[in-house]
């Protein structure tokens, strides 16, 4: 009998490890809370990734728009670019990139590999704007409507299904004027 319920104990282990894992892959964990929702971007300076233009937030302000933080050192923002893509060739969100702590000739390389969704991309090298945004890992991404107020944030990758139940509803939402979900 002790062997009985030596052995099961590891089996029991494994299954509420598995459970765990389920539970918490269905609970939206990518969805985090964040401080700034519902406040104004806060304020940044950053020259584009091509043209060393430098714009401000003040440039984005009166159309909703999408900041899609990435580099090319990320792994995951490779796995999520073909849905950044679709989202911006949708023409139902300027998306803009935030270039996190990357050298400026990798991500020009990357994007010639994988394709360049982006309207704007601005290059954070040193990180300030995603410190003051809360970011702490790419991808990330922020949804901010025509005033420059923060309306959504998911950090992770971006699927089709947060991207369907969460992101285009608050994108339609904001092209009809609403700010407020």
């Amino acid at each position: 009998m002790k062997k009985v319920f030596i052995a099961l104990v590891p089996l029991s282990v494994f299954i509420g490890l598995i459970v765990l894992l389920y539970v918490n892959l269905n609970n939206h964990s990518e969805v985090l809370p964040s401080p700034l929702i519902g406040k104004k971007i806060p304020q940044f300076e950053h020259p584009t990734l091509y043209s060393n233009q430098v714009l401000n937030q003040d440039d984005f302000i009166g159309q909703p728009w999408m900041l899609n933080v990435f580099g090319s050192w990320c792994p995951s923002c490779q796995f999520e670019h073909p849905l950044v893509t679709a989202l911006a060739n949708s023409g139902k969100i300027k998306v803009v990139g935030l270039n996190w702590k990357d050298e400026p000739e990798d991500a020009i390389k990357w994007l010639k590999r994988w394709g360049n969704p982006y309207h704007e991309i601005l290059v954070d090298y040193q990180g300030d704007t995603a410190i003051n945004l809360g970011v702490y890992g790419a991808p990330e991404t922020f949804l901010i409507d025509a005033q420059g107020t923060i309306v959504y944030k998911i950090a992770g990758v971006l699927t089709e299904k947060n991207i369907q139940q969460e992101l285009m509803p608050l994108i339609e939402q904001m092209n009809q004027g609403a700010t407020n979900p």
